[in-house]
């Protein structure tokens, strides 16, 4: 009998990068502002997979611990906007955070669906599911203020996916 503490997970999983505070809140009161609010259940994230399976959770957080006890905190370029077509997002980059992202690519490769197989093209989602001028708009006006920073990968965050709002499941800290 499993008890309460692991229960048998069949949702699919979903692992973020978990940003510095500042960031973090930038992010965050910019989609706060600029989300749909009946769509916005989640803080600002960075996705780096989409569909892991639930079955695997003991295994992906085995793994994730190990990594993350060697992994120093990635620094990360915010380096511009993307338009989405129905939203806005701030694209990052970081040679470090593509190695890490394509190591974990390849020990899960089995496991990966086609999304998840694909480079990933990093960025933070501050608007999305919005009238397309709305969101060429919000484009424009970011884009004539935006200043590149740098900001900061801190650890992971593995969550169940349960058809809306996400179920935070395990976090893990780098601490290399």
């Amino acid at each position: 009998m499993q008890s309460p503490e692991t229960p048998p997970l069949t949702a699919p999983l979903i692992l973020t990068l978990t940003l510095n505070a500042e960031a973090q809140a930038y992010f965050d009161a910019l989609r706060r502002q600029h989300f749909p609010p009946e769509r916005n259940y989640l803080d600002a994230h960075l996705t780096l997979f989409h569909h892991l399976p639930g079955d695997q959770l003991p295994a992906l957080s085995h793994q994730l611990t190990e990594l993350c006890q060697a992994q120093p905190p990635l620094l990360l370029q915010v380096n511009g906007l993307l338009f989405m077509g129905q939203g806005v997002a701030y694209k990052l980059e970081s040679a470090a955070l593509e190695n890490m992202h394509r190591m974990l690519q390849q020990s899960w490769w089995p496991l990966l669906t086609p999304q998840d197989q694909q480079r990933r093209r990093p960025h933070v989602t501050v608007q999305n599911k919005v009238r397309p001028e709305v969101a060429r708009t919000l484009h424009q006006q970011l884009t004539e203020t935006f200043l590149p920073f740098e900001a900061q990968g801190i650890g992971l965050r593995l969550w169940a996916y349960r058809g809306g709002p996400w179920e935070l499941l395990r976090t893990f800290s780098f601490q290399g």
